[in-house]
């Protein structure tokens, strides 16, 4: 290895070593609470050198946003690979999403937290993160469009903007107020159930007529389950 390839390699080393440091201090505290100066202290760096690396606290949460992104994004490419109905490729995305949320809440939390209109969008990684998302719901898209090829979804739906409905209503039970969710509590239903119950709701509004009769219970085969189904007439304490 020649003396310019070594550099590099301890570039991207040094690189990486700060973005965990980062991700330590963010996925502990909120984004104003986390300063440049804790960040060098987790590294054992001058301030100085970090900024040779990210040019701000900004560019430097957008980094570890988009880590999770990638995350996201391969757990989708997973689900797309699946030999599956188009109708079954939505729900098993939309379950992708329900993981995602379950295994990294800080992630999610950081990509949601970004994408509200705190930071600046001249920053370099403002587009990168809108494509990787921008990637995320066209694979749904794609899936739904399938399923209309396929016959399982509705042929007279378009698919982008069926994938924009079904996108955000992810968002929305994946980012909802704690609030929210003790209300569905106190009706004696838990956030587990509520969420399976949104794909007995939204699959129907969608599905044609040969699989309008199909559940969402009926995909476990392919891979499709996010918590037990109660039983008919009752609540799930």
């Amino acid at each position: 290895m020649g003396i310019s390839d070594r550099r590099q390699r301890e570039k991207e080393q040094r690189r990486t070593e700060i973005l965990d440091a980062a991700e330590r201090l963010f996925f502990s505290k909120n984004y104003e609470e986390v300063s440049m100066d804790e960040i060098a202290r987790g590294v054992e760096l001058n301030k100085a050198t970090i900024y040779l690396y990210f040019g701000s606290k900004e560019a430097l949460y957008a980094a570890i946003v988009l880590r999770g992104i990638a995350i996201l994004k391969e757990k989708y490419m997973e689900c797309m690979e699946t030999k599956a109905p188009g109708i079954v490729k939505v729900a098993l995305l939309g379950q992708a999403y329900y993981r995602f949320a379950q295994e990294y809440p800080d992630y999610l939390r950081m990509i949601h937290f970004y994408g509200s209109e705190r930071f600046s969008k001249e920053n370099p990684c403002t587009a990168e993160i809108g494509k990787g998302y921008g990637v995320c719901r066209l694979f749904l898209r794609d899936a739904v469009r399938e399923g209309i090829e396929d016959g399982t979804i509705r042929a007279n739906l378009d698919p982008f903007l069926t994938s924009m409905y079904l996108m955000i209503s992810f968002m929305g039970i994946l980012s909802m107020e704690d609030k929210w969710k003790m209300v569905i509590a106190a009706e004696g239903f838990s956030y587990e159930q509520y969420t399976i119950e949104f794909f007995r709701f939204i699959l129907p509004a969608i599905a044609s007529g040969k699989s309008r009769d199909m559940d969402a219970g009926d995909f476990a085969s392919y891979g499709f389950f996010l918590a037990e189904p109660p039983a008919p007439g009752k609540k799930k304490k």
